[in-house]
């Protein structure tokens, strides 16, 4: 795995800390419910590139500042940028996003508290842990379908095999939400705390999990992978192609600024 592009000392979006054996990613966008601009993204990537070649992490948590896990991307960003109306260059190859697989390919343990909104990217970005848990305030929702998009590669390679495909499949199709107690009974979440006992509860499970050996732990977590099919990379990479096309639908536009008008949509297929 490549290093990491930023250095934590350079982070603006993300808090990063390594205690007790446990590497602690933080968003921290808090006055934007965590939601991801272009930098928060760079960051996400680098700070779990980070925490793969951290000598002093032997387990990862990843959490959101409150009140939100994180709330996908920024949509205000999004109508300046992808979402515009403005010519995007040609493109003949695609790779998965770069954040997701940092955090697929970090070879550690990945715990994520979440403990409130993880919506759209927020969402994907908890699935990518190997485990859950969630506040009793959290909120999860595949919200791309809404936007005229479709999910990320944790929606497609990973969200079946937590809760079955027909379940994963209505997730994604109606974009709708689950609160915590349907997420911790779907198998979404391994369990739900108050929200006062979150963050000691996921401290004291990764502290656990660091307790351990290091090498059995990542070749533990080399076989779990295993039992997940298909190849993360190329479902990422088939997932890009196909939001960068839908990126440029009239549909996808429509989404986004009936979402910002706080009005219902009106899509036209086209």
């Amino acid at each position: 795995m490549q290093g990491p592009a930023i250095q934590p000392a350079d982070f603006t979006c993300v808090l990063y800390e390594t205690r007790d054996g446990v590497a602690r990613i933080t968003l921290n966008r808090p006055e934007r419910r965590n939601a991801l601009n272009r930098r928060a993204y760079d960051e996400v990537e680098s700070a779990f590139r980070y925490a793969t070649i951290d000598a002093d992490a032997r387990c990862v948590l990843v959490t959101g500042a409150d009140p939100a896990f994180c709330s996908g991307e920024d949509v205000k960003e999004m109508m300046t940028g992808e979402a515009s109306d403005a010519p995007r260059p040609e493109r003949t190859s695609y790779q998965a996003t770069p954040a997701a697989m940092a955090a697929i390919d970090c070879d550690k343990p990945v715990i994520a508290a979440v403990n409130g909104s993880a919506v759209g990217w927020g969402m994907e970005l908890a699935l990518y842990a190997d485990i859950r848990i969630a506040s009793e305030k959290a909120v999860f929702a595949e919200l791309f379908i809404k936007r005229g998009l479709i999910c990320d590669v944790g929606g497609l390679w990973k969200l079946p095999s937590l809760v079955g495909p027909a379940k994963a499949a209505e997730l994604l199709y109606t974009g709708d939400a689950v609160d915590a107690a349907e997420a911790a009974r779907i198998g979404l979440v391994s369990q739900v705390t108050a929200h006062a006992d979150l963050m000691p509860t996921a401290l004291g499970l990764a502290a656990r999990i660091a307790a351990n050996p290091p090498l059995a732990l990542k070749a533990m977590k080399a076989g779990l992978r295993r039992t997940t099919p298909g190849d993360p990379h190329e479902i990422g990479a088939w997932a890009i192609e196909n939001i960068y096309r839908l990126f440029g639908t009239e549909d996808h536009r429509e989404g986004v600024k009936s979402f910002l008008e706080k009005r219902a949509p009106v899509f036209h297929g086209r």
